[in-house]
C-alpha cells in the first residue's frame, strides 16, 4: 500500500500562554495522498495557514506529529524538508532575473551550471514563460510573477508543494485562468499540492479533495462533489456556496421518515443516511438553491411569497419567504423558453425532491 504524502496525527498549536493563549489548532489529524491536489479551506482565523506552516516547518507543533511518506518531520527546519512553498506575496528577488530566480534553489543545492540552465528552461516552458529568462520581476505582470514563483518552487522537484493563497492578489479573470493552470501543473508534474484558500470556488475548481476548517478543527474532508452535495454539518453547508436551511421534527412510520417543517410543509427523508428513528426528534435540513423548483400556487409544495427577483444573465435568483417567515432562495437557469415570469409579491409553491434534501448533524 502506497504511503501517504503527508500525515498529521493529533496536531495542536498554541500561540502565547495563560490568558493570552491562542489555540490555533486543536487535535487535527489528516492524510494527504500522493500526487493529490489537496485544499485547506476555511474563513480567516480557522487555522488553515497555521497547519500549512507546520507542514512546511515554519512553525513547530505544540503537540502531535507530522510525517512525510512515513518519515517524521517534527522538529526538522524548512531547509531539511523536501517541501517548497509559494507564498501569497510571491517573494521573488527583484535584483535577479527571472532565470536567476528560478535557478536560485538549485544553486543553493549545489547543482551544476548546465543542469541548472536546462532545468530553468524546462520550468519556464512548463509555466509558459519561454523567452522571459532575462527579464526582471518588476517587468512582469502579477500573473507572470506568480508563474515565476511556481517555476522556482517546482525546479528542485519537491515531494510536496505548499501554496498559501497565491491567487488572492490577482484580478478575477486572471485568478480563474490561474486556477486551471495550477491544476494543470499539478497533473503534469505529479507533485502533491497542498493549497490554502478561503475562496470556495477555488477549492471546488482545483481540488481532488478538500478539508473544511473552522476554529482550529477539520469539520469534513472529501471530494468537491461530496462536500458540496453532502455536507455533514451546518457550517460546511453554509460556507460552501449558498444554502437554504429548514427546521423540522421527524415522524417515523414503518420504513417512512418525514420531516414536518416549521413552515407547515413536510419533506421525505427516505434514503437519508443516519436519519433519526425516533418521533419528534428535531432536524435541520439543507437544500441548495438550484435543487429547488418554483411551481404555481395551486401545485404541491411549500407555500411561499416572492420577494426580490434578481436576473443574473445565465440564471435568475428568486428570494422567497416561507409561511413561517423563513427566507428561501431558488435559482433557475435561463434556458430558452424556461425563464419564469414572476413578480415580487406573487404566491408560489416550492418543490423539493427527496434527493435534494441533506440532513445535517448539527
Amino acid at each position: 500500500m502506497e504511503r501517504p504524502a503527508i500525515e498529521a496525527r493529533g496536531l495542536s498549536k498554541t500561540f502565547g500562554s495563560g490568558l493570552d493563549a491562542v489555540h490555533a489548532l486543536d487535535d487535527v489529524s489528516l492524510t494527504i495522498r500522493q500526487n493529490e491536489f489537496f485544499t485547506l479551506l476555511g474563513p480567516s482565523g480557522c487555522g488553515k495557514t497555521t497547519l500549512l506552516r507546520l507542514i512546511g516547518g515554519f512553525e513547530q507543533p505544540s503537540g502531535g506529529d507530522i510525517f512525510l511518506e512515513g518519515q517524521q518531520l517534527t522538529g526538522l527546519p524548512p531547509f531539511k524538508r523536501p517541501i517548497n512553498t509559494v507564498f501569497q506575496s510571491y517573494a521573488l528577488f527583484p535584483h535577479l532575473t527571472v532565470g536567476q530566480n528560478v535557478a536560485f534553489g538549485l544553486e543553493m543545492l549545489g547543482r551544476p551550471k548546465k543542469e541548472r540552465e536546462a532545468r530553468v528552461e524546462q520550468m519556464l516552458a512548463l509555466v509558459k514563460l519561454q523567452g522571459y529568462a532575462n527579464r526582471r520581476p518588476t517587468q512582469l505582470s502579477g500573473g507572470q510573477q506568480q508563474r515565476v514563483a511556481l517555476a522556482r518552487a517546482l525546479a528542485s522537484q519537491p515531494k510536496v508543494l505548499l501554496l498559501d493563497e497565491p491567487l488572492s492578489a490577482l484580478d478575477l479573470k486572471l485568478r480563474k485562468e490561474m486556477q486551471i493552470e495550477l491544476k494543470r501543473l499539478q497533473t503534469e508534474t505529479g507533485i502533491t499540492f497542498v493549497f490554502v484558500t478561503h475562496d470556495q470556488e477555488e477549492a471546488l475548481t482545483m481540488s481532488d479533495r478538500l478539508a473544511v476548517m473552522e476554529s482550529g478543527q477539520i469539520l469534513q474532508i472529501g471530494a468537491p462533489t461530496e462536500i458540496y452535495e453532502h455536507p455533514q454539518r451546518r457550517f460546511v453547508a453554509d460556507f460552501i456556496g449558498e444554502t437554504n436551511f429548514l427546521e423540522g421534527r421527524i415522524e417515523v412510520a414503518g420504513d417512512t421518515a418525514v420531516a414536518h417543517l416549521a413552515c407547515g410543509g413536510k419533506l421525505s427523508l427516505n434514503g437519508q443516511a443516519g436519519a433519526p428513528s425516533s418521533n419528534g426528534e428535531a432536524v435541520t435540513l439543507a437544500v441548495r438553491p438550484e435543487r429547488a423548483v418554483i411551481a404555481p400556487a395551486g401545485a404541491e409544495g411549500l407555500s411561499a411569497r416572492i420577494g426580490a427577483v434578481v436576473y443574473m444573465g445565465t440564471d435568475t435568483t428568486y428570494h422567497l419567504t416561507l409561511t413561517d417567515g423563513t427566507a428561501f432562495i431558488v435559482r433557475s437557469q435561463n434556458n430558452e423558453g424556461a425563464r419564469l415570469d414572476l413578480a415580487s409579491g406573487a404566491e408560489v409553491k416550492v418543490q423539493i425532491a427527496p434527493a435534494a434534501v441533506q440532513r445535517l448533524a448539527d
